[in-house]
Parts: C-alpha cells; sequence; structure tokens
C-alpha cells in the first residue's frame, strides 16, 4: 500500500510553540528550541508509527492569495507571528532537508491548497493520504482515501477522520457541506465573517433544511425575525465567506511520486542540526554513542600522534610522572583535529555548523591510576606546589551525609590527571584520606570543584576540613546563566565542544544501576579523571566570562563563601520529635477515613478517592457536575487541582480537596520526615541548592523545607516536630520583617514609603492610611489586609485583574486601589517603568549586588510573554536582592560563631529566615549578635529590621 503523509507545517508549528510555552526550551545560545522540538517529535512520530511510504511539507508563503485579492479584510486581526516562531522555521526547513522530506510551497496559495491538490491527485493513484494537522478547514477534502489526521495534542488522543467522522462530526449529509457550515458561521481567526447572528448549531441546523448557503439565500423569505433580515442583508457576504473558506484543489504544482518518497534522513546533516539545536536526547536515540566510535578506525593514526607527541613534550617540573609520560600542558603537539574549543572560539562559531563533539578516544590526554603508597605521596607533593587544583570525589551514594569515597580524582594541568582508589574498608579509607589531609586543608592552595559542596560533605566524614574553597564551575555558570542546566556534562559540550563519560555506561542506570564500587578500577581512573580534567578546564572559561559581566564580586564574596556555610548548616542537622509525627501520622489517618466516609455518602457509593479514573467517574458520569468535562491524553477525566478549582461550590469537590491536601501532608511530610533521620547521629540533614532558583533564592530537597506548610493548623502541626537536639538547647528563629517592601523602597526611593519606614511605622497601616485617605487610627482591618495584598502584589506586578482575584473584589475597585498606590506611591511607579525599560534595552535587570536575571521576552510582540517578563523584571531585583542579603547574613554569622568557638548551630534556612539550635548558656550573647549581623548584613536607603523568637519547637519559636 502506497502511504502519503502531507503535513501542514505552520498549523503543527504552531501548536508545537505552544504546547511548549509554559515551559520553554532555551539552549545555551538563548533561543526558544520548543516549536522545533515539538515539530520534530511529530515527524518522529509519524514516521516510526505509522510508517509512509511518501510524505511532504508543505509551507504558508508570505506572498498575498487569491483570498486576500478576494477579500481585502482576509486574515488582517491576526496576531504578528511570534518571534520565536519566525526564528524556528528556517530550522524545521533544515530539519526537512536533513530527513530528505520535500518541503511544498508556492507563492499566491496557503499549505491547505497545496495539500487540497496533491492530496486529490495521489488519490487517483491509489495513495491512501493522511492530512496531518489541527486545522478543522481540511474535513472538506476528506473522501474514500483521503482522511484528516489531527495529531495528539493535550490530553487528546490522535484523531483520523474519514468520510464516516466527518458527517457525524460537523451533522452534514455530504462531505462538500463542511464549507457551506464553515460560510454561514464564519472564523475569527482568519477574519471570515460569515453571516451575523449564525453559530455554529445554528448553521448545521440551516444546512440540514436548505443544504447549501447559496440555497439558504435563495430562499430567505422562508426565514423569521432577525435571522430572515440577516441571511437577506448579508447573504452575499456569506457566499463570499463560502469562497474563501473553500480550499482550491486545482494548484499549479506537480504531484512528484519519486520526490516525496520517503527514503530515510541524512545521518550526517540531522545530526549536525540536532548539535546546533542542543537536541541531545533525541541524538542519543537516533545515533547512539556515534560521536564516541567517529574515530573509532583510525586507531593508528591516534597512537602515532600521541607517541609524536610524547617524544616532542619538556615537561615542567610540577609533573608528577616526568618528561617521558606528561604532555598534557604543552602545546607543541597539538593536532587541530582532536584539540578542544576556547570559550572565545564556541561564541564566535555559536552562527555556524558546529564540528563533531570531542571525547575521551579523540582528546589527547594522560590520565593516571595512583594506587600505590608511592604515587600517592608523590602526588601529593606535586599537588603540594600547586597554587591551585581541581579536585573530585567518587562516591558509593547521592547523599553526601550517608555516602562512602570511592575514590578522588585531581587535575591542575589542562589533559592529565590523576585518580585515587579508596578501598571498602573504613580504616584503611580514612587512613589513605588522611594522607592528603595536609594538602586539603591549607587555605592557600586553592580548591576547583563542580558542586563542591558535596566534596567537601564528604570529606569532612573523613575528618578533612576542606579550606581554601574558591571556585566552583556550577556556581559560576549559575550566574553567567541561570535560567539553564549547569551539569558538567552539558557545560563541556556548550562551552568545550566536548562531550564526557556518561555514568550510565559505567554502573547502568534505572533498577539495574549498580554502584562505582563494582566497576573496574581502570574504567573509574578514566571517568572520574575526565571529570577533574573537565571542571579545571571549564573553570578557565568561566574566569572571564564572570569578569566580563561584572559577577567577580557576587561569585567571590556570596557564591563562594556560602558553600562552606551551607556545608557546616547540612552537616548539623536538624532533629525531628519522631514519636510526635507518628501520633500525628495516627491521628490524620483516622480523620482521613472520615472524610473518605463523607465522600462515599455524597457520592452515594464507596470508590477509591486517590484514582483519578475512578473519582472522573463519580464527579462527570454519575453526578454529571460539568457539561463537558475534559479529558486527558489516555482517555480518562481530567481531575487535576485546577479543574476541581472551578467546581467548589459542590460540597464534594471541597471534602476532595481537603482530602487531597491532608493525605499529601501526611505523605510528603508526616509519614517522610522520620525516614530521612539518619542512622549515624539521628538527625535530618537536608541538601541545599544554589544553583537552582533563577532568582538566586535558596531550594531544599529531602527535605523540602521551603514548602512545609505554615498557614494552616494541619501545617503547623509539622514545624512543631522540630526540636532542639537535646535538654541543653533551645530553637531560635531570626526573620526578616517586611525585606522585599523595604528594599522596594529602598530602589524606588519613594519619600512617603522610606519615611514610614524610617519611622518604625506599620507600613501597610500607612500604606492603607494613603490609599483609603484616612488617619492612621481610624484605618480597619480590612482596609489594612486589602493595603498589605497591594504592597506585596505590586513588587509581583499585580494587574487589577489579578488583585480583584486575590481580594475578592471587583475588578473596578481593584482599578482604584492600584491607582491610588501610585498616586501616593509615584516614585514606585517611577521605578518600575525605570527597570522595565532598562530591561528592553539590555534584555536582563540586576539586584543590588549586580546579579543578573536574563528576561529574553521583554521585547517580544507576543502579549502573554511580554507581560510575564515585564513582571519578572519587576520582581526579579526584589526577590533576588533579599535573597543576596540572606546569604550575606548567613556567611558573616557562620564566620562569627566559627571565630568564637561556640556550641550553638546554624541548622536551617527557609525564605527571608533563618534558625538555630542555641546552647542555652549562650542564648542572651548569640540571640543578640544573630539579629545584629542579620541587620547590618547590607545598608540600604531604609533599615533591615530582624524578629529574634524562641521556643522548644521551630512553631514556638517562629
Amino acid at each position: 500500500m502506497k502511504k502519503l503523509f502531507l503535513l501542514d507545517a505552520f498549523a503543527l508549528i504552531y501548536r508545537a510553540h505552544f504546547a511548549f510555552s509554559k515551559n520553554p526550551r532555551i539552549n545555551s545560545k538563548g533561543m526558544n528550541t520548543g516549536a522545533v522540538l515539538g515539530f520534530t517529535n511529530t515527524l518522529l512520530d509519524i514516521i516510526n508509527n505509522e510508517k509512509p511510504t511518501h510524505i511532504g511539507v508543505a509551507f504558508d508563503t508570505s506572498a498575498p492569495t487569491f483570498r486576500h485579492v478576494t477579500f481585502d479584510a482576509y486574515k488582517a486581526q491576526r496576531q504578528e507571528q511570534p518571534e520565536d516562531i519566525t526564528i524556528a522555521v528556517p530550522y524545521i526547513k533544515r530539519l526537512c532537508t536533513a530527513f530528505q522530506i520535500p518541503i511544498l510551497e508556492l507563492d499566491g496559495y496557503e499549505a491547505d491548497d497545496i495539500i487540497g491538490t496533491i492530496a486529490k491527485k495521489a488519490e487517483k493513484g491509489h495513495y491512501e493520504v493522511y492530512m496531518m494537522t489541527p486545522d478543522k478547514d481540511y474535513a472538506q477534502l476528506v473522501d474514500e482515501h483521503i482522511f484528516l489526521y489531527k495529531p495528539a495534542y493535550l490530553g487528546n488522543e490522535v484523531d483520523k477522520l474519514g468520510v464516516k467522522e466527518v458527517l457525524a462530526k460537523w451533522e452534514i449529509q455530504n462531505v462538500n457541506q463542511v464549507t457551506d457550515i464553515l460560510g454561514l458561521q464564519g472564523d475569527a481567526v482568519d477574519n471570515i465573517p460569515g453571516i451575523p447572528g449564525i453559530g455554529a448549531k445554528t448553521a448545521v441546523k440551516l444546512i440540514a433544511e436548505f443544504g447549501s448557503v447559496e440555497n439558504l439565500v435563495a430562499n430567505a423569505d422562508k426565514l423569521k425575525g432577525k435571522q430572515k433580515e440577516n441571511v437577506e442583508q448579508f447573504g452575499q457576504q456569506g457566499i463570499l465567506s463560502k469562497q474563501l473558506a473553500t480550499i482550491d484543489t486545482n494548484v499549479p504544482i506537480e504531484f512528484d511520486e519519486e520526490t516525496l518518497r520517503y527514503k530515510g534522513f541524512n545521518p550526517e546533516l540531522l545530526k549536525s542540526l540536532f548539535d546546533e539545536l542542543e537536541f541531545r536526547t533525541l541524538s542519543r536515540k537516533l545515533f547512539g554513542d556515534s560521536d564516541a566510535n567517529s574515530f573509532a578506525s583510525d586507531n593508528i593514526r591516534k597512537d602515532e600522534t600521541t607517541k609524536s607527541a610524547k617524544a616532542q613534550k619538556n615537561t615542567p617540573q610540577t609533573s608528577l610522572f616526568g618528561s617521558e609520560n606528561s604532555f598534557a600542558s604543552d602545546n607543541t603537539h597539538k593536532n587541530e583535529e582532536f584539540e578542544t574549543l576556547t570559550d572565545s572560539e564556541v561564541k564566535s562559531t555559536n552562527n555556524e555548523q558546529p564540528t563533531t563533539k570531542q571525547n575521551i578516544d579523540t582528546v589527547l590526554h594522560d590520565y593516571h591510576l595512583i594506587d600505590t603508597p608511592e604515587l600517592r605521596k608523590s602526588l601529593i607533593h606535586f599537588l603540594s606546589l600547586q597554587d591551585e587544583f581541581c579536585f573530585d570525589t567518587e562516591t558509593t551514594s547521592t547523599d553526601p551525609y550517608e555516602s562512602e569515597l570511592v575514590g578522588i580524582s585531581f587535575a591542575y594541568l589542562k589533559n592529565e590527571a590523576f585518580y585515587v582508589p579508596i578501598p571498602e574498608n573504613q580504616a584503611e579509607a580514612k587512613n589513605i584520606v588522611q594522607e592528603f589531609k595536609s594538602i586539603f586543608e591549607n587555605p592557600s592552595i586553592k580548591k576547583i570543584g563542580q558542586n563542591i559542596k558535596y566534596d567537601v560533605i564528604v570529606l569532612k566524614s573523613y575528618d578533612i576540613d576542606v579550606q581554601g574553597i574558591s571556585f566552583d564551575t556550577m556556581l559560576a555558570h549559575y550566574l553567567i546563566d541561570p535560567d539553564t542546566r549547569h551539569n558538567m556534562d552539558v557545560l563541556a559540550e556548550n562551552y568545550l565542544n566536548y562531550s564526557p563519560v556518561s555514568i550510565e555506561t559505567l554502573i547502568g542506570k534505572g533498577k539495574n544501576q549498580g554502584s562505582m564500587r563494582e566497576v573496574d578500577v581502570e574504567k573509574v581512573a578514566e571517568y572520574a579523571a575526565e571529570d577533574a580534567d573537565i571542571t579545571f578546564q571549564l573553570k578557565n572559561v568561566f574566569v572571564p566570562i564572570l569578569k566580563k559581566d561584572n559577577l567577580e564580586e557576587l561569585f567571590n564574596k556570596v557564591e563562594m563563601p556560602l558553600v562552606e556555610v551551607l556545608a557546616e548548616v547540612e552537616r548539623n542537622g536538624v532533629k525531628i520529635d519522631v514519636g510526635a509525627l507518628n501520633l500525628y501520622s495516627r491521628d490524620l489517618e483516622k480523620e482521613l477515613k472520615d472524610i473518605e466516609q463523607s465522600i462515599y455518602n455524597l457520592a452515594g457509593e464507596p470508590f477509591n478517592v486517590s484514582s483519578p479514573q475512578q473519582m472522573g467517574k463519580i464527579l462527570f458520569e454519575k453526578l454529571k457536575l460539568m457539561d463537558k468535562p475534559k479529558k486527558t491524553k489516555t482517555g480518562q477525566y481530567a481531575t487535576g487541582e485546577e479543574i476541581l478549582a472551578t467546581l467548589t461550590e459542590h460540597q464534594i469537590v471541597r471534602e476532595i480537596q481537603e482530602y487531597r491536601q491532608m493525605l499529601k501532608l501526611k505523605s510528603t511530610y508526616i509519614d517522610a520526615l522520620p525516614t530521612l533521620v539518619s542512622k549515624k547521629d539521628g538527625l535530618i540533614h537536608t541538601s541545599y541548592n544554589q544553583a537552582v532558583a533563577a532568582t538566586g533564592r535558596l531550594s531544599s530537597n529531602n527535605p523540602n523545607l521551603q514548602n512545609i506548610p505554615i498557614r494552616t493548623e494541619r501545617g503547623k502541626e509539622i514545624r512543631k516536630a522540630f526540636v532542639p537536639r537535646s535538654q541543653d538547647f533551645i530553637i531560635v528563629s531570626a526573620d526578616y520583617s517586611q525585606v522585599e517592601l523595604r528594599i522596594m523602597a529602598s530602589f524606588s526611593k519613594d519619600a512617603a514609603m522610606v519615611e514610614a519606614f524610617k519611622q518604625g511605622k506599620d507600613i501597610h497601616t500607612a500604606t492603607a492610611s494613603k490609599i483609603f485617605k484616612v488617619p492612621e487610627n481610624e484605618v480597619s482591618s480590612d482596609m489594612r489586609r486589602k493595603a498589605k495584598t497591594a504592597n506585596f502584589g505590586i513588587i509581583y506586578g499585580i494587574s487589577a485583574h489579578g488583585l480583584s482575584q486575590r481580594l475578592n473584589i471587583p475588578r473596578k475597585e481593584a482599578a482604584q486601589i492600584i491607582d491610588a498606590y501610585f498616586a501616593e506611591f509615584p516614585a514606585v511607579k517611577t521605578y518600575m517603568d525605570e527597570v522595565i525599560q532598562f530591561a528592553q534595552e539590555h534584555e536582563y535587570v540586576e539586584t543590588m549586588l549586580g546579579r543578573r536575571r536574563y528576561l529574553r521576552d521583554i521585547n517580544s510582540r507576543n502579549f502573554t510573554q511580554k507581560s510575564f517578563a515585564e513582571r519578572n523584571a519587576i520582581n526579579a531585583p526584589i526577590q533576588g536582592s533579599a535573597a543576596d542579603i540572606i546569604k550575606l547574613a548567613m556567611i558573616n554569622i557562620h564566620a562569627w560563631l566559627k571565630s568564637q568557638k561556640l556550641k550553638s548551630k546554624m541548622i536551617m534556612q527557609v525564605h527571608d529566615e533563618l534558625v538555630f539550635d542555641i546552647y542555652l548558656p549562650e542564648y542572651d550573647l548569640i540571640s543578640k549578635k544573630i539579629k545584629e549581623l542579620m541587620e547590618n548584613a547590607f545598608q540600604m536607603e531604609v533599615p533591615l529590621v530582624v524578629e529574634v523568637g524562641k521556643g522548644e519547637n521551630w512553631l514556638e519559636a517562629h
């Protein structure tokens, strides 16, 4: 069977673009690749699953069509094409070329005309034709061997429509009547007017009675009232609309069977395009490990190059193995075929076709296994001579506090590195690690790493207190490009044109993943040494970029010093009352059963409340709470929070929401927290992430402290379970008061706001007094509530619509509050306008300490994307400055605690709050000093204020 697929390019491109709009795919060059990725996935899905014998992709051109000539207003109201799509189109055409699929386009005709023409010609040639598009207009072309193929989208399955399905869906007698329906109801997207007052249902009814638009117009006298009047007045407009909606199947374009025959993709072109777009997962799926094997047939040349390099090598005295074995620091032997790219070279080739990625098989390197006491002694000697070196640990677990060392790698020369295996016997392991204590704890030797905090925590378990922590490549890149990924493999590919060895090639993945201890030491040595080598090289790439972007001070005075602080906070740990949590879990279990029974009563039958499938049937089939319920891609009813939120007038929905909240609270925190207690010391050791939130805020996991609920009584019970480590300690909480509003006052220098903070007034009462025009002593609680919401909403760029929803007031009243706010605090409005203007000129904004948030959509012609970027432009400097300030406070407090050799410990950071386990005899000294150091962490136009509380648990202290 000959099977022809004809793809409507722009319909599929727009679909792909908007599918990724909430989670855009931005590559290292700042390009949104979502449209290309979505189109590629669609193409691969068709090729793999439908196996067409022939395929073509039809594009619209910018030239006007016969429809524009016939009707000037055709498509006149369409929004301008998003620039991300404009950028994507040439790549998608290159993609078609790489897949060896013909591009079908012709000036004066739209893609649907081209597809219609070829489909009709192909049908005569005994083809089964599938028109792939989400556009409903194509239904008019469906015939015995021509099908409309609507791709899966947002939960809907693939929809294949033949004649029978089109007749049923459109409620018509023959397929030709699709154009009559379209002519009557019009099309707002294409600005086809139709006949006023006739919608989809009326159009179906009229065509069923009269057969066609023309016959309806000819028999307008049989109609009544306004409908008769509209058909008589706008009948010719309806006929014109039908003509505009009719797809031309006589386009002067050739049906070339051989050109349309699918022959498979061109591997070289496709691999090159995937590399340029950074489609690594797709590349691996299609090409496997082709990079690693690309030089496999040239081993003789590689060997000869290596020998030549070694012969020419003049080794510096700092090399461990002397002139015979080391060549990594010398450039005289370099062969351009094997050379990695410098940062400037990477930047200069961003718009060019990339070269094949280098890898461990194609780059000359000298990686050494250091597995004897003599070799370790020699390595330690040479490390002690360095100004800096890079190191990396291989361990048995991703949890640094629980893991054991498998080995340590070191690098201080490009393309040369050393791997020290560590035995499983912990007594022997500690003895070997202790040999390196002098170099690790020497503060004059700078230490480099990738996510170095992990390595610092691991080594602390071996009584190594790493000093001289100076450069983390993950954190450097986080400052340079906060919105993209920062793992070493991605950085190596983007900045060094190098693909590192994947850890999965050593230990596997998924359920069958093993441990590094089980891998042959020679293989581990190559893998681990490569990590240290690549990290060392990345450091040298990032240093000049940090300098160019004025990020050096932020990096050296905030992010890098914070590494040591967070490592200490994580190791300090926090104690939880496991017994209290277990008791609370049992109480919640009873509450859950009670509310479950109540839900059964309301439903009229028992069902699995945790099953979306069963719940959907109860809510939408039995109780019929929604006329047209949405479905997921698997065909079951959608019952997510966004759906339930629209149905809260029903008691069963409210109780289901409460049930879900309780169940999440129980599973995520109450039952999970006890499982996170370390067997080593009985404490919980959360992990803080410096390089996740683009704003600069810290996040945490295992457990996620930032998300522990505190607004509900049930949530508060969780904080109550965080207790002192012994009866000699007490929990102390120090929380910045309204820090973001104070930062806004400092940024804007609004006189009224600055004065209110300087006088120590309640800022929400002061704001309410101004915007509601009443004395402060007459401000009601409702006024203060509205002012508070406005205060915090303004710094997030809230709209009148958003404020009206939060306050549950009319939009007009919300708009009046915002207008009054800006009238009373005019400098705030000026600041917001200025920061948006700065963002439009530079495509980024900055915090007080120079942290950048890049806003690539700030000049977008897409209103939604532009508005979102503008809100970020206002908020990012404020939220980021708050993050920077608490980081400075943590650094200063840590240094002071260390200098005083106190027993008290900093144990948590949550939003604007620091939590301490204070040794009781030190309470008076420390509580005052914490407040002082936090309030003086950074000087602004208005004072920082910190509220300090204490208690027998976290809830009581806060």
